[in-house]
């Protein structure tokens, strides 16, 4: 018997009994992270508005953490765990395009009240959003130029971004370390053999499924956005000096992948 008359065994932990060192607000540290909204004026919707973006970024950041695990499985060869990870972001993305809804709750009005304010702040100034942009395979040095506010940490990383490998880079070694050739005038041809004969290729090919996910759901992501500006908005011109709706609509027909968008036509 135990001292206390229990049977033998392990002992049980009390976690309301050891010492309080951590509570729920330290260790997300809640009055610091909610310290961070502070409105610029006095319109009622300004704190929806700074409060949205802000879980944006932190879902940015969580996605850049997985996505660069992702990449990593890739290059190992683990193949199994970076579907696993990307079932993470999937999952992510999805709640990113539901969470335009929010958004769309205030009216034009509503943003009227403080918009003016905002200049020359713009989403179009997101640093992370561009890092997952340039770690994905959209990498556009011109970027760099449009960064004028940003801190020279920030603009270290969207160079690396533009140096290191991406996901598709990745994905092609992982068709390598499996004997397919990746040369551009011999990928088309893998990525059918992979299409043709699941029995041998299954994982590459699911693989490849789920980065066309992510790509479609960046996608969709950015088709909610841009239909909320113009109903916010309309043709009125971003406050960071973009041309608003229009720059946002034309970037909706990118492709992360589009190798992988071009076969559907070839099986």
């Amino acid at each position: 018997m135990g001292i206390d008359g229990d049977a033998p065994g392990p002992p049980r932990r009390r976690f309301g009994e050891e010492g309080g060192l951590l509570s729920y607000g330290d260790y997300l540290r809640l009055p610091e992270l909610l310290d961070q909204q502070r409105p610029q004026s006095a319109a009622p919707d300004e704190l929806l508005f700074i409060t949205t973006h802000q879980v944006y970024e932190l879902w940015f950041k969580l996605l850049l953490h997985e996505l660069e695990s992702v990449r990593s499985a890739m290059f190992a060869g683990e193949l199994w765990l970076a579907r696993h990870l990307f079932k993470r972001v999937h999952a992510v993305e999805r709640v990113m395009v539901e969470q335009v809804e929010v958004l769309e709750t205030m009216t034009p009005q509503d943003f009227l009240a403080f918009r003016a304010g905002l200049a020359p702040a713009s989403g179009f100034q997101s640093v992370q959003f561009r890092e997952l942009e340039f770690l994905s395979g959209l990498k556009d040095e011109r970027y760099l130029g449009s960064f004028r506010h940003a801190s020279e940490d920030e603009l270290a990383r969207l160079r690396r971004r533009l140096t290191e490998p991406t996901l598709w880079d990745a994905y092609l070694t992982a068709l390598s370390q499996r004997g397919l050739p990746v040369s551009d005038s011999e990928i088309m041809d893998s990525l059918l053999a992979v299409a043709r004969d699941r029995g041998s290729h299954d994982d590459l090919w699911q693989l490849a499924e789920d980065l066309l996910t992510h790509d479609e759901t960046a996608a969709l992501w950015r088709m909610r956005h841009v239909q909320m500006v113009e109903r916010q908005i309309g043709t009125k011109s971003g406050t960071g000096g973009s041309t608003g709706a229009p720059y946002l609509r034309g970037r909706t027909r990118l492709h992360y992948f589009p190798l992988l968008w071009e076969l559907r036509a070839w099986l």
